[in-house]
């Protein structure tokens, strides 16, 4: 399989994961290192369900977006300790990680 296969069968299977996964009730208004997560949850939901869309391609404002949201994502996952609530938010690191891979 190509990398942009492996690419492709990688985020589909963490996009069936993330929408058979409640959001963390843990989560809901938490701001760890000032990181709305909720709002950080949408932002990634929606590049990646238009990556999906579009046949795995994102324009160049969504890899901007996404490259934002890693960043956040980087600065709140060190402050996340219950396991639930950090399983959920490195899922939506790696979602968005792998909508940036070729």
């Amino acid at each position: 399989m190509s990398r942009a296969g492996e690419c492709e069968a990688t985020l589909a299977r963490l996009w069936r994961e993330h929408l058979s996964a409640p959001f963390p009730t843990g989560l809901r208004g938490a701001e760890p290192a000032g990181i709305d997560v909720v709002l950080l949850d949408a932002t990634i939901a929606g590049c990646v369900s238009t990556w999906q869309n579009n046949g795995g391609s994102l324009d160049a404002e969504r890899h901007r977006i996404l490259r934002d949201c890693i960043a956040d994502l980087d600065r709140a996952l060190p402050m996340i300790t219950d396991a639930e609530e950090l399983g959920y938010c490195q899922r939506l690191h790696r979602m968005a990680t792998s909508a940036l891979l070729p």
